[in-house]
């Protein structure tokens, strides 16, 4: 990747692309997990969203892998795509949005009760 791509996002945009086209290959209801799984992803992503790759790449092998198997969306996620979610930017160690001010915001105090 050249620095050029890096700056503008380009090399993001081609692997969005990229995973796009993997998702259409599958059934209707893995795609609409899918859709589901990418927005309930973002709001864990850093300011560019390149922490988040590695973890969309991963959930769509996943469900490449077991729609091949035959298994249902609710076998493979649950019914709780949002806990799904949470509990993988978790382990993957992405933070939201609120995390991040809430940590800007006690550093910001600490500052300020230690002048």
């Amino acid at each position: 990747m050249n620095f050029w791509d890096k700056i503008t996002g380009n090399d993001m945009t081609k692997e969005l692309k990229t995973f796009e086209a993997r998702a259409k290959k599958l059934p209707d209801d893995y795609q609409a997990a899918w859709e589901n799984i990418k927005a309930n992803l973002w709001p864990h992503s850093d300011f560019t969203g390149r922490n988040l790759m590695p973890i969309l790449d991963g959930v769509l092998g996943l469900l490449e892998e077991t729609a091949a198997d035959g298994q249902s969306v609710q076998e493979v996620l649950g019914d709780d795509i949002i806990g799904f979610c949470s509990a993988l930017a978790g382990e993957e160690g992405a933070k939201n949005y609120r995390d991040k001010w809430r940590e800007q915001l006690n550093h910001n105090v600490a500052k300020k009760l230690g002048n």
